[in-house]
């Protein structure tokens, strides 16, 4: 089970920064170079230049962003910039961000927890992880010697007891507060109360843990720590025994999943004719139209019918929607597949989406990366543009087909998860993003 320590985490100390706004960012991964540029420029000690330093041309072995982060994580606490809490804490989060018009608060707090790894205890991943980012995030924690920015991680707790005794801590309590760039507000408050703190380690210590986000922070994590043992420099009071996790009930009102689509290239160019004979018996397919700016009403159409084996699918050569639906022969060829898979994996969208439609039908696994786009419009101005919004710009390989394909539910991580499988990369997206810089835990 995972262990829920309270710990002096790093904050910035508003007399120096002035607004917290001004010095959080958000996580390394969906950081481009412009919103780098522009988090840089915002001030001078921005949590940007410790997640994500900026390449210099003079960079070497020695001297690169990763010995820069370290050396400004110093400096930062040395000059005051960054204050350690005088007492352990948990710290509560809240963000209060609008949804299809609607205020809708998430609320959760983060911790160290435990580090225990997949499969030998009661913390579970739910995507696959790839070598290059941990290699990156390896480097950086050995030389900061920190967790910069929060794992999120789901738990069960129907009746909200974690969270409600820690809202009862806070309340009549003035947060500090950041707004990011979307115009989400973040307020946290630490919790140093030893009473409270000693319950709420008692109701979190039966409770799985669900990897939503940060799986690879969360896999160099242990990396780390195991590094530290080897060389005999973990003892196990190490604060390198956990890391730093931000726990959200899975019944909280506020936690949304947000759909995946995906935008193709290295697959053949089909009409939807054509795309509708390679899916015969497997699907049953109906031609919905013509012209990108379909999207919406496809989408409004898949999202109504809320079954994963529903995909919207736009042939970019003659630019019409196909909408598919899998068909029981369907389904016995994906099992046929990935026999090794559960039902629950093989039912999922995005499964069937790669390793059926992709994969098989359309006979081009070992395809390049999909463009990941989150939303209706981001999918119609990438198909236009020929570009992932937020990426490099045109390549010479246009996308040739498109899907939009639904999200899947905290209930499908919760089973696969516990079956001990991992999704397809970019199964779930988490709206909004947990901000890297509202506390750090060092392991010094």
């Amino acid at each position: 089970m995972p262990k829920i320590e309270a710990f002096s985490g790093l904050r910035y100390d508003l007399g120096h920064v002035g607004s917290l706004s001004n010095v959080v960012a958000p996580p390394y991964d969906v950081i481009d170079p412009e919103m780098q540029d522009a988090l840089y420029d915002r001030h001078p000690a921005n949590v940007v230049r410790l997640i994500l330093n900026r390449a210099e041309p003079e960079d070497n072995e020695e001297s690169n962003g990763y010995s820069r982060a370290a050396m400004l994580l110093r400096n930062w606490e040395r000059d005051g910039i960054l204050f350690r809490e005088s007492d352990p804490a948990v710290y509560v989060y809240h963000q209060v961000f609008d949804d299809c018009g609607h205020s809708i608060e998430r609320r959760g707090f983060m911790t160290r927890c435990g580090l225990e790894r997949f499969g030998e205890g009661t913390i579970y991943p739910h995507e696959e992880t790839m070598s290059g980012p941990k290699a990156d995030r390896l480097k950086l924690t050995r030389a900061c010697g920190a967790n910069l920015s929060q794992i999120f991680g789901l738990y069960p707790d129907e009746d909200s007891a974690a969270q409600d005794l820690l809202e009862s801590a806070i309340e009549g309590v003035a947060p500090l507060e950041a707004t990011d760039d979307l115009g989400v507000i973040h307020r946290i408050w630490p919790v140093t109360d030893l009473n409270v703190l000693t319950q709420l380690s008692a109701i979190m210590g039966p409770k799985p843990m669900f990897i939503a986000d940060g799986h690879h922070r969360y896999e160099t994590a242990c990396n780390y720590r195991d590094e530290l043992d080897a060389e005999g420099k973990l003892s196990p009071g190490d604060p390198a025994n956990g890391v730093l996790m931000m726990c959200v009930g899975m019944n909280d009102p506020g936690l949304i999943v947000q759909p995946t689509h995906r935008l193709f290239r290295g697959v053949p160019e089909l009409t939807a004719e054509q795309l509708g004979e390679r899916l015969e018996g497997y699907f049953t397919t109906r031609i919905a139209g013509e012209g990108v700016d379909l999207a919406e009403p496809i989408w409004a159409e898949i999202e109504k019918e809320d079954d994963q084996g529903t995909i919207g699918l736009l042939t970019t050569s003659d630019e019409r929607w196909t909408v598919a639906r899998i068909t029981d022969k369907g389904r016995e060829r994906l099992q046929e597949l990935v026999a090794d898979h559960s039902s629950d994996w093989r039912g999922l969208g995005v499964s069937i989406l790669h390793r059926l439609i992709i994969d098989d039908l359309l006979g081009a696994a070992g395809h390049p990366k999909p463009g990941y786009v989150h939303s209706v419009e981001k999918f119609m101005q990438g198909i236009e543009h020929n570009s992932e919004p937020g990426g490099a710009g045109e390549v010479a390989e246009p996308y040739r087909l498109g899907a939009l394909v639904m999200p899947a539910s905290l209930e499908h991580i919760r089973k696969i998860s516990e079956h001990g499988e991992r999704m397809p990369a970019k199964s779930t997206y988490f709206y909004p993003k947990l901000l890297a810089g509202m506390v750090i835990h060092s392991h010094k």
